[in-house]
């Protein structure tokens, strides 16, 4: 049995930024706690990545369909 869950739904910011992300289990965390979960290897399908400003950020693992990309998700 694996302790990672998944991503399903996000919330986001009137300029469309990921502010919230829920879990198949329904559980809601920020995109701070989620970056950290990631980290910790506790999120499947993701990974953290950082921005040229140095800002760390969640991005879909690379797999060749945009349908799970996290900006692809359903809005909750």
């Amino acid at each position: 049995m694996s302790d990672k869950t998944k991503i399903v739904k996000v919330k986001k910011n009137p300029s469309g930024d990921i502010t919230d992300v829920m879990t198949e289990n329904g559980n809601v965390y920020s995109i701070n706690e989620a970056i950290m979960m990631a980290k910790d290897g506790l999120l499947e399908g993701v990974n953290v990545s950082s921005s040229k400003s140095g800002r760390e950020y969640l991005r879909a693992n690379p797999n060749g369909t945009e349908n799970d990309n996290l900006d692809n998700l359903p809005n909750f």
